[in-house]
């Protein structure tokens, strides 16, 4: 079933707005935690997701071009650019930017990836439990399973693979399976590190182990 992109943007607009609500309490020690992302604590990851509402088209091609076309080094701009000295004004930057549609030269499910992937970056370090429409989760990994690794997607992760919503019954894919909590294949497929006993079948330790490639 096709996901409009006015449904997506709703999506992507109130997953916004509850981070926001889930970060209000945060103490000074939890900003500097590291989140699921690869280098990126707690703090660093909110200030990506600030930038990445805020920016466009014209402005993603801008700052790639200033970053000499290395997505890495543009992400790291962006986070120094966003990145408040009070973690709360961070917060307050995400809110006020909650409700903008900025994309990037690419499909807005992009974005629908980014604030259940980002907000799952953030959430499980700190122990907090996030909650995500089934709809977006289905959407956010079939947009990841066909777009390549280069590109942030998993496509090549998923290689061979059967992926099974344990609590849909909803597949994704031909081979070996895997079966596990939609939201856990959708980490594992974007290269995160997914506890092993979430998932399930001939397949589990093929994923668990792409997760560091």
């Amino acid at each position: 079933m096709h996901t409009t992109a006015a449904a997506i943007w709703q999506t992507v607009h109130e997953e916004r707005q509850r981070l926001a609500a889930d970060l209000d309490g945060l103490r000074g020690e939890q900003w500097t935690v590291p989140s699921l992302c690869p280098g990126w604590d707690v703090h660093d990851v909110l200030a990506h997701l600030v930038d990445s509402a805020r920016i466009g088209r014209f402005g993603f091609v801008r700052e790639l071009l200033a970053a000499r076309f290395d997505f890495d080094r543009a992400n790291e701009r962006g986070i120094a650019r966003e990145k408040r000295q009070d973690p709360r004004d961070t917060v307050a930057a995400l809110r006020a930017a909650a409700g903008l549609t900025r994309t990037p030269p690419a499909q807005p499910a992009t974005r629908l990836v980014e604030a259940i992937v980002h907000g799952e970056d953030i959430r499980r370090p700190l122990g907090l439990t996030g909650s995500y429409p089934e709809t977006a989760i289905a959407e956010a990994l079939k947009y990841q399973l066909r777009t390549p690794v280069s590109f942030g997607g998993g496509r090549e992760r998923a290689e061979g693979l059967q992926l099974i919503d344990r609590n849909t019954g909803a597949t994704w894919g031909d081979g070996d399976s895997i079966t596990g909590d939609a939201v856990d294949l959708l980490l594992a497929v974007s290269g995160r590190r997914v506890e092993r006993d979430g998932l399930s079948g001939a397949g589990a330790d093929r994923l668990t182990a792409a997760e560091r490639a």
